[in-house]
């Protein structure tokens, strides 16, 4: 429904009312003028804001800020958003859950102990030591401590990455306010690549999706209260 369509016909249909009617005819013929000015230079109004209208200084708003909407758009979506307070705020509390639940066991687990233990015993054999081992029997002598050594490797390194001092070295070692500026930063160039796609008419035509059915009734309530007026200026007559 076109609220604004509608507020016109009515009102000219009064005026044309006043015209023709036998009685009453001033007053009728006052509230119907005074009603359709009121609703048509609220329409032309808001007509004005998107649209330019030759010899009529300001109107196309919309169209001639476009340059100034954007920025605007810009400032809504970073300043009030994705400020670095609130993303740092945000990695603060992901990081504060992660450090509850988080587990490194599966780490633990796809580490090669045998592999460890080996290069322990390649190590032994190009030292000093390994003349020494060689008379022991050689590596051979250390194969039964493969599997001790490598569980006491594993339960050390568990034992260590659940200490808290571990957890907090972790946490530590994630900068909050670097993340913080480069997630801004990524999200910023998003943004202006994206607002850089924007058409004078494509901004256009979002703003008016938006409020189209809102400024509807500024016609409306002008040829209401301008048929007000014209029914108390039949009185002042």
């Amino acid at each position: 429904m076109n609220k604004s369509l509608i507020t016109n016909l009515l009102a000219l249909a009064l005026v044309i009312t006043g015209f023709l009617s036998p009685v009453y005819a001033d007053v009728i013929l006052s509230i119907g003028l005074f009603a359709l000015s009121g609703a048509i230079t609220n329409w032309l109004a808001i007509h004005m804001l998107f649209e330019k209208i030759p010899f009529l200084y300001g109107s196309g708003v919309i169209p001639n800020q476009f340059e100034e909407f954007k920025t605007g758009i810009k400032d809504i979506i970073m300043h009030q958003f994705f400020t670095t307070e609130n993303i740092q705020r945000f990695i603060k509390s992901e990081e504060d859950s992660a450090g509850k639940v988080m587990s490194f066991t599966p780490i633990l687990d796809a580490v090669d102990y045998d592999k460890i233990f080996q290069s322990l015993i390649d190590a032994i054999n190009a030292s000093s030591l390994g003349s020494m081992l060689a008379m022991v029997g050689g590596a051979e002598a250390l194969e039964p401590l493969r599997e001790p050594v490598s569980d006491k490797m594993r339960a050390t390194l568990k034992d260590m990455t659940e200490s808290e001092g571990f957890r907090k070295a972790i946490h530590a070692s994630l900068n909050t306010q670097k993340l913080g500026d480069d997630i801004t930063d990524n999200i910023e160039r998003i943004v202006d690549a994206r607002l850089d796609e924007l058409t004078p008419q494509m901004v256009k035509e979002i703003i008016q999706e938006i409020i189209r059915k809102h400024l509807g009734w500024l016609v409306v309530w002008g040829g209401v209260f301008g048929g007000l007026i014209g029914l108390l200026a039949s009185f002042i007559k």
